[in-house]
């Protein structure tokens, strides 16, 4: 199920819960203090331009979810932007990623894993992005969401010579320029 703006809002604590069930475990560790940088994210972020989030549940509650906004001409400095555009390049970022549609936060919890919920995810959630461009990035500590999402048919951007960080940003399987 795809939902914006309010509707977002109205499932924020569970959507909360989720990040937090997903992303305080290893190799993620995030601490009390980022899973409410989350929480405070999520009422701005509803706001940016092309917004949505798309939601997997069951019985249980949310099982999982995935974030995402068109990224902006003017490409943000804040966050792991400034990694991205490092390592990529102004010339490729604005080929690749502006005006694309940028999954920011993809969140399966642990009891949902293995049984397509990231990838039912990723579908949904990119159905519609723009000229089917899509983007994603992840830490390179996070070998096994690394591996997924190439399993899944997202294409690794290669960092420019002597660029690389700690991230890798990947294309998704229908994206123009892969």
């Amino acid at each position: 199920m795809i939902c914006y703006g309010q509707a977002v809002l109205d499932l924020a604590d569970e959507l909360v819960d989720a990040y937090a069930d997903v992303f305080s475990a290893p190799p993620w560790n995030e601490d009390a203090e980022t899973i409410r940088q989350f929480a405070s994210r999520l009422q701005a972020d509803v706001r940016r331009r092309g917004f949505r989030t798309a939601i997997s549940q069951s019985e249980a509650g949310i099982d999982g979810f995935a974030t995402g906004w068109i990224t902006p001409a003017a490409f943000p400095k804040n966050r792991a932007y400034a990694q991205v555009a490092a390592q990529l390049g102004a010339g490729r970022v604005k080929e690749l990623l502006s005006g694309a549609l940028e999954i920011d936060e993809l969140a399966v919890r642990p009891y949902a894993r293995g049984h397509g919920t990231g990838r039912a995810l990723l579908t949904e959630i990119t159905a519609d992005a723009p000229d089917r461009r899509a983007w994603l990035l992840t830490s390179r500590l996070a070998t096994d969401t690394v591996a997924t999402y190439r399993r899944l048919g997202w294409h690794e951007v290669p960092a420019l010579p002597g660029t690389e960080t700690g991230v890798i940003v990947f294309l998704s399987p229908e994206h123009p320029n892969r």
